[in-house]
């Protein structure tokens, strides 16, 4: 029984029962929220525009993240090396093969794919920290493979690589309005897309492997097969986020795929509760903005004797930090668990069932 529903909303069919959008409330709000991402163009300045643009390119990220940490109970550390492939052989193809950019697009992700398949093999022999220790492996060697030869003689090694801007007939796709559509397209296919995984026949092997590998393996589930696939799709939405990306920022660099972005990006999922999807936009937009905020009300701080300029330049860092401490020793399930109960208790007071 789904207690979240208003009193009087059954199920009297399977198609019913399975929807995801099941009362008219719902279906408002969906479409109100998508009509006004929409809008975003015409409401928010050039600065905004760009923070939103990359939040929806970080969602993308981060859904690669849930399919593979929050569904099948895997550990990547590898993300940001991940869309580092899918941003550069974008960029390669377009720039040095004069390739269209919408054909590059999946030509980059299933690249991307195939690397991130590639290092989820380990996931045959090891699990837990010996994974995280694979996968964090990944995001060295690919960033090391970009900045050092032969590669860098078509990534441009340390100094980056310039993003020819993409044009579909007339429309030539370089400016920030422009831009968003493509991106919040992709963004809402592919938010439809993981929220529906789960409920596949893939879906359900990957939740009854991160529940137990043991009794998934008995029911005759193929362990092996099934994490492949897992870090398969995760590698298709780290290669469309990197292929959307690169002409988001133009210039792309290795720095823009370190490590820190790949710790970032699980903290997010993390935060906003790994188990499913509202919970990985959730924890994305709620730390981009956490991190918006440091970079607000950093420099305020700099008149503090002594720390105040090692709190302004980490406070970010620190925020960070601290937000996770909180979230894993109070509400391990993130926030997503926070705003469910909130919604059921709306939805059923003043009763106390």
């Amino acid at each position: 029984m789904d207690v979240s529903l208003p009193c009087g909303i059954y199920s009297n069919s399977y198609s019913k029962d399975l929807a995801i959008v099941r009362t008219r409330t719902r279906w408002t709000g969906l479409v109100v929220l998508m009509g006004l991402s929409l809008l975003a163009p015409f409401i928010l300045n050039n600065a905004w525009l760009g923070w939103v643009i990359e939040t929806c390119l970080v969602i993308i990220a981060v859904l690669g993240l849930y399919l593979v940490v929050g569904l099948c109970g895997q550990v990547s550390l590898g993300q940001a090396g991940f869309m580092a492939v899918g941003a550069y052989s974008a960029a390669i193809l377009m720039d040095q093969l004069g390739i269209s950019y919408w054909l590059a697009l999946p030509a980059a992700t299933i690249i991307t794919a195939a690397v991130a398949l590639l290092f989820g093999l380990p996931s045959l022999r090891v699990k837990g920290i010996y994974l995280a220790m694979a996968t964090l492996a990944s995001q060295y060697v690919i960033v090391w493979v970009i900045t050092h030869p032969p590669f860098h003689k078509w990534s441009g090694g340390f100094d980056g690589l310039t993003t020819p801007s993409p044009t579909l007939g007339p429309i030539v796709f370089n400016s920030y309005s422009s831009w968003f559509y493509v991106v919040i397209v992709f963004m809402w296919a592919l938010v439809f897309f993981s929220k529906n995984i789960s409920r596949t026949r893939v879906g359900r092997a990957f939740v009854a492997i991160r529940d137990s590998e043991l009794a998934a393996e008995v029911l005759g589930i193929h362990i092996f097969r099934y994490k492949l696939i897992a870090f398969f799709l995760s590698g298709i939405l780290a290669g469309v986020a990197g292929a959307l990306f690169a002409p988001y920022i133009v210039r792309i660099a290795p720095e823009n795929f370190n490590l820190e972005k790949s710790l970032w990006y699980l903290g997010m999922l993390i935060v906003g509760g790994s188990g499913n999807v509202m919970g990985a936009i959730i924890g994305t937009i709620f730390i981009r903005l956490l991190l918006e905020i440091a970079v607000i009300f950093g420099p305020s701080i700099h008149v503090i004797p002594v720390i105040g300029p090692y709190l302004a330049n980490y406070l970010a860092g620190i925020l960070f930090g601290l937000v996770m401490v909180i979230f894993l020793i109070f509400e391990p399930r993130g926030l997503n668990r926070r705003l469910e109960i909130l919604r059921t208790s709306y939805r059923l007071h003043p009763f106390s069932y």
